[in-house]
């Protein structure tokens, strides 16, 4: 029976808390600041970083209440259509995967795998896949897909937010930054939110990175999923009023998925000086931004910077 269905397959590898990693880095300045990574690539082989976070409540609730088809978005790249592949399959629970470009005679190896864990995989062109927000076009698929469950892109949804704002709690030291790339909003949501529910003040800076051209659209976002965001599962606590939070947009090397060749040779170097891996859709972005603001003492001397390394090495693959 579908009742019986429960999360084990994938929790049984599932390493939490992740571990603070403190790294030194030979950048400029870098000796004026003690910086820290919260190692979140280290939680699962295939269902790392924010993408565990960001779905294991969502598919608790499927499993719940007997979802046998989910029904999601994401890029011939995504780290979330691979992580939440390899988790319908583990579930048996069908997966519609909706993927922006026409990869049919030249699959990227994280396609491949969605194939292999036997997605059913849809490719749209990018006119088609800019309405995966639109209540017309979603209202048309599920008519397409009855009773599916629909994931928005990247996982962020409200149950999301519950999901990422577990890291709060799980922290072993105060810290004056917590840096995250922001690609759909829901890893910086998720912050904020479990920023907001400590019973005291965190006094924790909170910035994202930008992976894309979105200013303003990814404040958005992000406001969007915290006026909707679901209580957390654990006992909730006065919240706090506000976290203080921005989004840095200066670093998205013109776009989702763009990077310059000095971006790739960082990754790389980074890679090879501190065995951390890093690709440069996300996590290179990130960790450049910071190195780049310690250049220019953008940060309190003496200050306590986290990183948090979300996972996912999808950009990364040939």
């Amino acid at each position: 029976m579908i009742n019986t269905l429960s999360l084990t397959p994938i929790i049984q590898d599932i390493s939490l808390p992740s571990p603070e990693q403190q790294i030194f880095p030979d950048w400029e300045y870098a000796n004026e600041y003690q910086l820290w990574v919260k190692r979140d690539d280290l939680i699962h082989p295939i269902v790392s970083g924010n993408k565990w976070r960001k779905l294991r409540y969502t598919l608790e609730q499927a499993v719940s209440t007997g979802v046998r088809h989910i029904v999601s978005f994401g890029g011939g790249h995504s780290n979330h259509l691979h992580a939440l592949g390899y988790a319908c399959n583990s579930l048996n629970i069908k997966l519609t995967a909706i993927v922006r470009g026409h990869f049919h005679s030249n699959l990227t190896p994280m396609l491949q795998d969605l194939v292999a864990w036997q997605a059913d995989v849809q490719f749209v062109d990018r006119k088609t896949y800019q309405l995966r927000d639109d209540k017309t076009y979603l209202a048309s698929l599920a008519q397409q897909y009855p009773n599916a469950m629909f994931i928005p892109e990247g996982g962020s949804s409200e149950f999301a937010l519950a999901g990422v704002a577990d890291i709060i709690s799980e922290l072993t030291q105060r810290y004056d930054y917590l840096l995250t790339p922001v690609g759909s909003g829901g890893t910086l949501g998720g912050l904020i939110h479990g920023a907001m529910n400590q019973p005291e003040p965190l006094h924790t800076k909170i910035i994202g990175i930008a992976v894309l051209k979105g200013d303003g659209y990814l404040e958005e976002l992000v406001g969007k999923l915290l006026s909707s965001r679901a209580t957390l599962p654990s006992q909730v606590i006065t919240p706090q009023p506000i976290a203080d939070w921005h989004i840095n947009h200066q670093f998205h090397f013109n776009g989702y998925a763009k990077a310059s060749p000095e971006l790739h040779q960082f990754c790389q170097t980074f890679n090879e000086a501190l065995s951390i891996p890093i690709e440069p859709v996300y996590s290179g972005k990130l960790f450049w931004a910071v190195k780049e603001l310690m250049a220019k003492k953008a940060f309190t001397a003496g200050s306590k910077i986290l990183l948090l390394h979300t996972g996912g090495l999808q950009g990364a693959r040939e």
